[in-house]
C-alpha cells in the first residue's frame, strides 16, 4: 500500500453523526483499494459509536503515523484524547465537543502541512460548539484559511454535474451583496477553473450567476450586475477563460444540472447551496429522514487538500445509526483524486 495516498479524516463534532459516517465509510472495503485512510479524533469516541451501533470494526489508536496499519476492519485513529465520554451527550452543543472537533481539524492540518498525509477530509462540526470552546470561526473554510495563512480561497461544492463555487459564504445577505466585486469574481473564476481541471472535468465552460432578479434587468433591479459582474466576465474572457454571464440564477442552475456548464459561480451562500442540495439530498417523507445525502465541499486555494461532507451535524439523528455515509465516501474519493492530480503536478515540475 505505500504508493496509495494517506487520507486524514476528522471525526467532526463527537456529539454529531460525524464519527458514525466516518466509520461507515471505512467499512466499505473498496476505500482501501485506492487510499490509506486515517481517522483523526478520539479513539474512545469511535469505540463508543462502534459498540453502540453494533458496527463490525475495531480501533487501532496511534500517536504516530508510522504506527498505522491501514488494515481493513481495524481502523487507525490518531488519538487526541480530548473527550470525556461520561460528559458526551449526542445532539448537544458543548464547549468540550467544540474543543475536540477543533483540535481534530487543527491536527489534520498540521499533518498535511508537514507532508505526513496527502489530503484531508473533514466531518461536520457545530459552529456554536466551536465558538463556545473559544475558537471564533464561521466554519471549516475559515479555520483552514487561517491555519494555512491563505488569503485567496473559496468554497466549491461538487455533486455530479453540479459544481458550484461561491463569491462569499458565511456572511449576512446584506454583507454578501457588498462583497460582489469584480476582483473577487475573477479570483473565484480562476480557482474554479483550476478546480475543474484537478477533478478531471473536461467541460471548462463556467456560468456566472447574476446577483439580482433577472441579472438586474439593465439596472431596473440593481446595478451590481452591470457594474461589477459584467466587467468581471469581460475581463475573464480576455484572460482566456470560457465564461458566460451574468446569467439570471433562476435559469443558470437548471442549465448547469444538465451539464451545460462545467462549473458555476454563485454570488452568495444560499444562491449556490439551495439548488445544489436539491440535486444531491434525497428526503424520504415516509421515513422522515434523508435516504441519501450526496455532495462534497472542497476548499480551493489552499496549500493542502481539503474536502468535506456538504451537510451539517444532524444532531437530531446522532447516535441512532441511520445517518448516510454517502457524502463522506464521495469526499474521500474526491480527496484521492485531488491528491493524484497534485502528485502528477509535482512530478511534472
Amino acid at each position: 500500500m505505500p504508493h496509495k495516498p494517506i487520507i486524514g479524516i476528522t471525526m467532526g463534532d463527537p456529539a454529531s453523526i460525524g464519527p458514525e459516517i466516518a466509520v461507515k465509510a471505512l467499512l466499505d472495503f473498496k476505500i482501501y483499494d485506492y487510499c490509506r485512510p486515517l481517522l483523526v479524533g478520539d479513539a474512545a469516541v469511535f469505540k463508543h459509536i462502534i459498540k453502540k451501533l453494533g458496527l463490525m470494526a475495531q480501533i487501532n489508536p496511534i500517536q504516530n503515523i508510522a504506527d498505522a496499519r491501514f488494515e481493513m476492519g481495524k481502523l487507525d485513529v490518531f488519538d487526541l484524547q480530548n473527550v470525556d465520554l461520561e460528559k458526551l451527550e449526542f445532539g448537544a452543543i458543548s464547549a468540550m465537543a467544540g474543543e475536540a472537533s477543533f483540535q481534530a481539524v487543527k491536527k489534520v492540518i498540521e499533518l498535511a502541512l508537514a507532508g505526513d498525509i496527502d489530503a484531508t477530509v473533514t466531518g461536520p462540526i457545530n459552529k456554536k460548539s466551536i465558538n463556545e470552546a473559544g475558537h471564533h470561526y464561521a466554519g471549516h473554510t475559515e479555520i483552514y484559511a487561517d491555519l494555512t495563512h491563505t488569503k485567496k480561497y473559496a468554497m466549491l461544492l461538487v455533486e455530479d454535474n453540479m459544481k458550484v463555487i461561491h463569491v462569499s459564504t458565511h456572511v449576512s445577505l446584506r454583507q454578501a451583496c457588498d462583497l460582489v466585486k469584480k476582483e473577487r469574481i475573477i479570483e473565484v473564476v480562476e480557482l474554479l477553473h483550476h478546480g475543474l481541471i484537478s477533478l478531471g472535468e473536461k467541460n471548462l465552460k463556467i456560468g456566472i450567476a447574476g446577483l439580482n432578479p433577472h441579472a438586474g434587468d439593465s439596472g431596473l433591479f440593481g446595478t451590481e450586475d452591470d457594474e461589477e459582474i459584467l466587467p468581471a466576465v469581460q475581463q475573464a474572457l480576455a484572460l482566456g477563460y470560457d465564461v458566460e454571464g451574468p446569467v439570471p440564477a433562476d435559469t443558470l442552475f437548471s442549465k448547469a444540472a444538465t451539464g451545460y456548464y462545467g462549473g458555476i459561480v454563485a454570488m452568495y451562500h444560499d444562491q449556490g447551496h439551495i439548488p445544489f442540495k436539491l440535486s444531491g439530498f434525497k428526503w424520504n417523507p415516509l421515513k422522515k429522514q434523508m435516504d441519501s445525502v450526496k455532495g462534497v465541499n472542497i476548499t480551493m486555494g489552499l496549500p493542502i487538500i481539503r474536502t468535506s461532507v456538504d451537510h451539517g451535524t444532524a444532531f437530531e439523528i446522532a447516535g441512532k445509526g441511520i445517518a448516510s455515509s454517502d457524502a463522506m465516501t464521495l469526499a474521500i474519493n474526491s480527496a484521492v483524486q485531488l491528491a493524484a492530480y497534485r502528485k502528477a503536478e509535482i512530478q511534472q515540475d
